[in-house]
């Protein structure tokens, strides 16, 4: 029968798998685990059955990664002809290895294990992983394992009974792509003649958390390409260039090696530094000579990675050779003569600093912004960048997906290199690193544990949050004591419309874009705002007011408004401004000459209700003196919740003395509900330090009953007794008397 053929998923890739739905499994008589023959019209392969997705199902969809669509000579959205195939097992198999592979032993159990289940065929290059993490590219992780010969001699399956036989084969040279992945374990005296020079085999499924943007480059160059009678029924031409915008690392050049992969188009890349020239009129020579190499070879794809860099803006450089290079690229791109086949690709992560004749329809069509991934993106990522590593049954993949707010591509790549490095250290006592060659059982033996991913995440930073303060805090609301009204606010505000945006949407509800939370110091206002951003699962950006205060006129305004970019394409994200008094007067108050606090409040107001909306983005302030704020902040819009922290009561001290103790070892005659009765006007600061004070008395009369030799010994039998905590109270003070609890009740009211 005849199915469509599209992408497979990243985790399947590179198995030899074929997704098929379960109607047209019906039809062909094959079950899970069958194998088909796939018939294109370069070719014939074998692939084995797996479970269609569900959103396939009696679509007549065949999805294949994209080596089997190479080998077959088929594309995304072709047809394939496709009929049940009954192959016999292989009882003896033998395969070659390049002979720059520097394992040594017995390799012939790892390759099988790898080709177990895989329909193999005589001459066949299977390309296998025995790297522990990412190289330097995806292509150069497989190792290219070629097979020789095999009985039966036809196409068999590897089964366990299958007898094995790895041999070595010299080292091949680059006239055959297909055969050149072995640089990677190659050693470093290979000659010139041996290197790859050719893009990187990228395909689809190679890429992660970008199938959005990845549809819209398709179209707007794979269909032109293929199909160009449908633009000419249309009557209008096909569009001629794409502008990839974003942050660094999210997969831009990534996207278009893959596109010009898949539609087996000459690719050619032009780098800015390597076509700058001092000498007049060469560098335009340069730019020149690429357009019409792509033009000999059309169809072709031209990109321009960092386009930037050699086309910014011609008003303000200085240099007379980016002019004259911008002035050429715009005579190339839009000229007298007809461009053909050739698309350009320009990337870069600074959209406003290209010249704005580059951006008008003609030149560059559309503008596609590859953002940073979300939380089924990244886990799409993990998946492709673990696909070869050797992971242990504990490591779940979508909880780091969870975790990993504000992560790119590449910090994601450098996650899973960082995790291996750490199992390769632990192992490497074992390695015999004088030895030319790795044992084989020493690589077979290595496994990436949980623990690996853990401390990896400890030492990877999120690139699209390097620039601002930002954690993810791990505070939960069992470490706020009492305070449940407030609590309970806080969650209807930022948790619910995360948590519940269908309620939402159905009542055409908009969640608030900021919440003020204000009381006495101590109350633990920061506390909950921590608490809160953890329970979303969200990015936190705290910003600190006075870091924000910059002498030099619009920098303060400038550094609000990159605080608010970034948490827009890091959304979800909680922006936390503690003691938003400081840098949000009320204006005309005259305190500050510069009129620099003016104006942050002026950008303040337009971000939290201007033109463009907050999505996704909660701003949380918190403050001890509320009436000092401007009141435009505090309408409905921008501020629109006013929370107040009270002063603990009985039951709420009682539950922070629970908080504070739960880690100590406490006496039999501590009764933390008379530790709060004798606490009336305390906060929850005060409670923390009776806690820490009482404790402290402890320690100091044990150390004071033992000589330093003696110390470890009776270490485990401290216990902090009533007795410390009466002193812990004695000595620590309220910090709120009845004249500033007044005050905050009279502001409550105010306010609410």
């Amino acid at each position: 029968m005849e199915l469509t053929v599209k992408s497979l998923s990243q985790k399947d890739a590179g198995r030899g798998l074929a997704a098929v739905d379960r109607a047209a499994m019906t039809e062909l008589g094959i079950e899970n685990g069958d194998y088909v023959f796939i018939e294109g019209d370069s070719g014939e392969v074998a692939a084995r059955i797996w479970p269609g997705y569900p959103e396939d199902e009696e679509l007549g969809i065949l999805r294949i990664d994209g080596r089997l669509r190479k080998a077959v000579g088929t594309n995304i959205d072709d047809t394939v002809d496709v009929s049940a195939a009954d192959l016999p097992a292989a009882t003896t198999l033998t395969v070659t290895a390049p002979e720059t592979l520097r394992v040594d032993g017995d390799l012939a159990p790892i390759v099988k294990r790898k080709l177990k289940g895989r329909a193999i065929d005589p001459g066949q290059t299977v390309h296998i992983s025995l790297a522990l993490g990412p190289g330097s590219s995806i292509s150069e992780r497989r190792i290219p394992i070629q097979v020789a010969e095999s009985q039966p001699g036809d196409i068999a399956v590897v089964v366990e009974s299958t007898e094995l036989t790895v041999k070595r084969r010299p080292a091949e040279r680059a006239q055959d792509h297909e055969e050149s992945s072995d640089d990677q374990l190659a050693s470093a005296s290979q000659s010139e003649s041996q290197i790859q020079t050719e893009p990187p085999d990228i395909t689809y499924e190679d890429i992660g958390g970008v199938d959005d943007e990845l549809e819209q480059v398709r179209e707007m160059i794979e269909l032109p390409m293929r199909h160009p009678e449908l633009f000419q029924q249309l009557g209008i031409d096909p569009p001629k260039g794409v502008l990839l915008h974003g942050p660094p690392g999210t997969g831009k050049t990534l996207i278009a090696k893959a596109v010009a992969n898949e539609i087996d188009a000459f690719f050619t890349d032009i780098s800015g530094p390597e076509i700058m020239s001092r000498y007049y009129g060469e560098s335009e020579e340069q730019l020149r000579s690429v357009f019409e190499d792509a033009t000999e070879n059309a169809p072709a794809v031209v990109f321009i990675d960092e386009i930037d860099s050699i086309a910014p803006k011609r008003d303000e450089t200085s240099g007379d050779v980016e002019r004259r290079i911008v002035a050429q690229l715009l005579s190339l791109l839009d000229g007298i003569e007809e461009r053909g086949e050739v698309v350009v690709i320009g990337a870069t992560n600074r959209l406003n600093a290209i010249d704005p004749a580059l951006r008008r329809g003609g030149r560059f069509d559309r503008e596609i912004e590859v953002g940073i991934p979300d939380r089924d993106g990244r886990e799409e990522i993990f998946e492709v960048h673990t696909r070869g590593m050797p992971l242990s049954e504990e490591i779940d993949l979508s909880e780091y997906a969870v975790d990993t707010h504000g992560f790119v591509g590449a910090d994601i790549e450098q996650l899973a290199k960082e995790a291996a490095m750490r199992a390769l250290r632990r192992v490497r006592p074992n390695l015999d690193l004088e030895a030319d060659t790795i044992d084989a059982a020493a690589l077979e033996a290595i496994r990436i544990e949980d623990r690996d991913f853990q401390h990896a995440m400890s030492s990877v930073d999120p690139s699209a949050l390097r620039e601002v303060f930002v954690e993810v805090p791990d505070t939960s609301w069992d470490e706020v004591g009492g305070l449940e009204t407030t609590k309970e606010r806080l969650r209807e505000t930022i948790q619910w419309p995360l948590a519940y945006s269908p309620v939402f949407d159905e009542l055409h509800l908009s969640a608030a874009n900021g919440v003020l939370l204000y009381g006495p110091p101590g109350t633990g206002k920061t506390l909950l705002a921590k608490a809160v951003a953890s329970e979303a699962q969200s990015n936190f950006i705290s910003v600190k007011g006075p870091e924000l205060l910059n002498k030099y006129v619009g920098e303060s305004e400038k550094g609000v408004r990159e605080v608010f970019e970034k948490a827009r394409s890091n959304a979800p994200t909680v922006v936390f401004f503690d003691e938003i008094d400081a840098i949000a007067a009320e204006r005309g108050s005259g305190g500050d000459a510069s009129g620099v606090q003016e104006r942050v409040v002026s950008q303040l107001l337009t971000e939290l209700d201007g033109l463009e909306e907050l999505e996704d983005v909660v701003v949380i302030a918190t403050s001890n003196r509320p009436d000092l704020i401007d009141d435009a902040l505090l309408r409905p819009g921008r501020f629109d919740r006013q929370i107040h922290v009270p002063i603990p009561d009985e039951q709420a001290r009682r539950e922070i003395f629970a908080v504070h103790t739960a880690h100590r070892s406490i006496g039999d005659d501590v009764e933390l509900a008379r530790l709060a009765g004798r606490t009336q006007g305390y906060v929850g600061a005060d409670v923390q330090a009776i806690c820490r004070e009482a404790a402290m008395e402890a320690a100091r009369e044990y150390v004071d009953g033992v000589t330093p030799s003696d110390v470890d010994d009776g270490v485990g039998t401290i216990t902090v007794t009533a007795e410390h905590f009466d002193h812990a109270i004695k000595s620590t003070s309220s910090s709120v008397n009845q004249a500033i609890k007044r005050r905050y009740e009279e502001l409550e009211r105010k306010f609410n």
